[in-house]
């Protein structure tokens, strides 16, 4: 079993549950292998190698999980013991696996811990665990689904099979996940991306290179367009780098050695390359191109920039996991006593951001710190710890709802990552602050300070959605499809009852154009009921009727998509309540 830093009781039941989903297992399949079984964000997983060509499908989920409740109605205790490698393999003779984990635990020359429920029964595990079953609610888990897994991840290793099982507190929490299940499935963006005709993907392309359609587009720049809006106030210069740069770069930042073979290689005629995985260290070439004094600093830098990471393909999915990534990337040049007012200027845009998104009730942030294993940091540690402390005070002084966690800080340096809840309560790790004194050393960054001598500056690195393609994932899925009126694509679509009505209609279009408002007009010759359907289908925001009545008085008849019937409105006055909507945000 897997062991987490973490006691909490939610915690304690998902693990003793992958237990008992084994023992379970072993009651039906005597003969299984058991590899390993973790605790998940909402339940608990075991990878099983079911030997003898034996094969397990979801409908053997129910009797598996009857077989649960019976042996948690049996009070067993969990025990814990300690024995020697040797006898840990002993006891785990006949499976290759568990053996493959006690000669690594022997190779860190420590003693193996086993649970155990006094039935014959024991696993290899450091837990934590309930004390006895008992405290297990029968009415708060359930089997989900079965997948198939690889040994430790590698596809060269033998296949498994995954049993999933959710786990909450109780009935109640666990109804309430399953019900925002089946709410995000009627959210899935690549759905709802392909009924919008917001964006697709191609063969021959590439998988994890999804194509902006035309009215994808047009969202995804307004959110890009808001995004610089909010930082041309604040100081900040345009950059644009190419995507490519020689292999040497990347050795200097140490984006070689972290990303390995995530990194797309092109070979030229002469020399070769990298595309870009990080923003970063082209724009340190760009500072470096500068003599500045400590009057020119802070110096910042913003970059709707593509970079690209060859994920694995089994990784890929839609827009939220994509090989090319488009950061609202943004790098800042500055002096440690200007790091706190950077920072708050940075967490300032972020709660305007997010604020208009609607997606600040219950947000935390997680302060990444590394761990204790030295190999994946780059910086001794003086520097880390001085990132470190001013990262904890700048959370303190903005009063952040913060949480540190070791061992998921960037390899250069410590990070706030912002989580954000989407309408149905599911969480997204989204905008990201990272403080960082360690490529400033590897680059030779300098400026001049007031005694005539270099200074070495601090980098801060910042991105307020994230990636643009993911980020519109996400809200293509928190507005399910239903976006505002100044993300829509289409904000109006304008209905002519039949054919008489088109050039009043087409004068209505061309005054809405010139207002700069995105509006379509259906001639088709369809009845308006089933023009209104399309109209919802496609989710536009507003659709203005023409009949008679609207030609002879100089009118629409406006609908809303969730206010109904709005009324007959002057063209003038369906233009300000339109501008003034768009204008807000609302």
């Amino acid at each position: 079993m897997s062991h987490k830093e973490d006691h909490s009781e939610i915690f304690k039941i998902r693990h003793s549950l992958a237990h008992v989903l084994l023992m379970a297992i072993k009651h039906h399949f005597p003969h299984a292998l058991p590899t390993i079984g973790p605790v998940t964000d909402t339940g608990f997983y075991y990878d099983i190698d079911f030997v003898d060509s034996v094969k397990i499908g979801n409908d053997d989920l129910k009797k598996v999980e009857d077989t649960m409740r019976e042996i948690i109605k049996r009070h067993l205790d969990f025990k814990i013991e300690t024995v020697s490698p040797d006898q840990a393999n002993t006891l785990f003779s006949v499976n290759p696996f568990k053996k493959e984990l006690i000669e690594g635990i022997r190779e860190k020359g420590e003693d193996v811990t086993l649970y155990h429920t006094g039935e014959d029964f024991f696993d290899l595990c450091e837990g934590p665990h309930v004390k006895n079953t008992r405290e297990i609610p029968l009415d708060g888990f359930m089997l989900s689904h079965i997948a198939g897994a690889y040994w430790r991840g590698d596809e060269k290793n033998t296949m498994l099979t995954r049993i999933y099982g959710l786990a909450f507190n109780n009935k109640a929490e666990l109804d309430a996940y399953i019900l925002q299940q089946e709410e995000a499935k009627k959210r899935d963006h690549r759905i709802l991306g392909a009924q919008l005709k917001l964006f697709t993907t191609s063969n021959l392309i590439g998988a994890g290179l999804p194509l902006i359609a035309p009215r994808g587009m047009i969202i995804r720049k307004e959110i890009e367009d808001y995004l610089w809006s909010m930082h041309a106030k604040k100081g900040y210069s345009r950059v644009w780098t190419p995507h490519i740069a020689k292999l040497a770069l990347y050795e200097t930042s140490g984006h070689a050695e972290k990303f390995g073979d995530e990194l797309f290689r092109v070979q030229g005629k002469e020399d070769s390359f990298i595309l870009k995985p990080m923003n970063c260290p082209h724009h340190m070439q760009i500072f470096t191109d500068n003599q500045f004094s400590y009057r020119d600093m802070p110096v910042r830098y913003f970059e709707p920039a593509t970079v690209y990471r060859d994920e694995k393909s089994g990784q890929l999915g839609g827009l939220t996991r994509v090989r090319s990534i488009t950061q609202d990337d943004g790098h800042l040049f500055c002096r440690v006593e200007q790091i706190g007012e950077e920072i708050k200027t940075i967490v300032s845009i972020i709660k305007e951001f997010y604020t208009t998104m609607n997606m600040m009730d219950g947000y935390w942030v997680r302060l990444s710190l590394r761990d204790d294993n030295k190999e994946k940091w780059l910086g001794s540690d003086e520097v880390w710890e001085k990132a470190e402390s001013t990262l904890k005070k700048v959370c303190a002084e903005q009063d952040l709802p913060y949480k540190e966690v070791e061992g998921e800080a960037a390899f250069y340096g410590p990070k706030l990552d912002f989580i954000f809840k989407d309408a149905i309560g599911r969480e997204w790790q989204l905008a990201t602050i990272q403080c960082d004194f360690n490529l400033p050393e590897r680059f030779d960054l300098s400026f001049i300070n007031e005694e005539g001598k270099k200074e070495r500056p601090v980098v801060i690195h910042r991105a307020i959605s994230g990636s643009l393609e993911r980020f519109m994932g996400v809200m293509i899925e928190h507005f399910a499809g239903n976006f505002p009126l100044w993300l829509s694509p289409n904000q109006i679509t304008i209905l002519p009852i039949a054919d008489k009505h088109q050039d009043y209609a087409k004068e209505v279009f061309e005054k809405l154009i010139d207002s700069n408002i995105r509006v379509e007009v259906d001639n088709s010759k369809e009845g308006l009921g089933k023009k209104i359907r399309n109209t919802r289908e496609m989710k536009t925001p507003y659709w203005a009727v023409i009949g008679d009545a609207e030609v002879t008085n100089g009118t629409v008849t406006l609908e809303h998509r969730t206010e109904g019937k709005i009324g007959e409105l002057k063209i003038e006055e369906l233009i300000e309540r339109l501008e003034k909507e768009i204008k807000s945000k609302k």
